[in-house]
């Protein structure tokens, strides 16, 4: 059975990976994290979409709950992860940081952005998780 990503997924991806081009192209690569989350979510707020960020995700596991197991970077319009990224090189683990992300918040979309790769395009890391 394939996996169908919805429109409003496949809408909100290309506006991220719009966004993230723009934002990179003018600020550069290098600066610190938290600077492109607050240029990303200023500019994908001024084009409309909803972005929360620093989401607190509560996690269970067997008879304990923890309010806050992590902070997502950026959920937008309420149907995309973020996870963003300014280091020299990603790992795996970034990559099974995002897919872990993904499943426990039961989104389908995620995006790794690593704004310290000299062209945005190589920095740009699309994972879906396949509930």
């Amino acid at each position: 059975m394939g996996f169908d990503m919805g429109r409003v997924e496949e809408r909100v991806g290309r506006a991220v990976v719009d966004v993230a081009v723009a934002v990179h192209r003018e600020m550069g690569p290098g600066l610190l994290e938290s600077v492109y989350e607050v240029v990303m979510g200023a500019e994908l707020g001024r084009r409309g979409f909803a972005v929360r960020r620093q989401v607190p995700v509560s996690i269970n596991w067997r008879d304990l709950h923890f309010e806050e197991g992590f902070r997502a970077d950026m959920i937008v319009d309420g149907c995309v992860l973020l996870e963003l990224k300014s280091v020299e090189h990603l790992h795996n683990a970034h990559r099974k940081q995002l897919l872990t992300y993904l499943r426990l918040t039961n989104l389908k979309l995620g995006y790794l952005l690593n704004f310290a790769e000299p062209l945005m395009r190589q920095g740009i890391t699309r994972t879906v998780n396949n509930l």
